[in-house]
């Protein structure tokens, strides 16, 4: 009598669609690897606290100009 069992057969189970647990797979993988030079991270590291600063400066406006909208709309000011 053939045995039946719920559970995969973990010998196969990288044979399985749909599996994302490859066992083939790098168990290490970094974004850092992909940047060659450290100009490359300068550039990143520039551009990202820029954006930051940008982000800062437009959220600060926001919180200044949304309650004088608001004001007006409700009271007509």
């Amino acid at each position: 009598m053939p045995r039946i069992s719920a559970k995969p057969d973990l010998r196969k189970a990288e044979s399985h669609p749909a599996n994302d647990n490859h066992l083939s797979a790098p168990a290490y993988t970094s974004i850092l690897d992909l940047i060659e030079d450290d100009e490359d991270v300068t550039d990143i590291a520039r551009r990202a606290e820029r954006l930051g600063n940008a982000v800062l400066i437009v959220m600060a406006l926001c919180l200044i100009v949304a309650p004088a909208v608001y004001l007006t709309l409700a009271y007509g000011i």
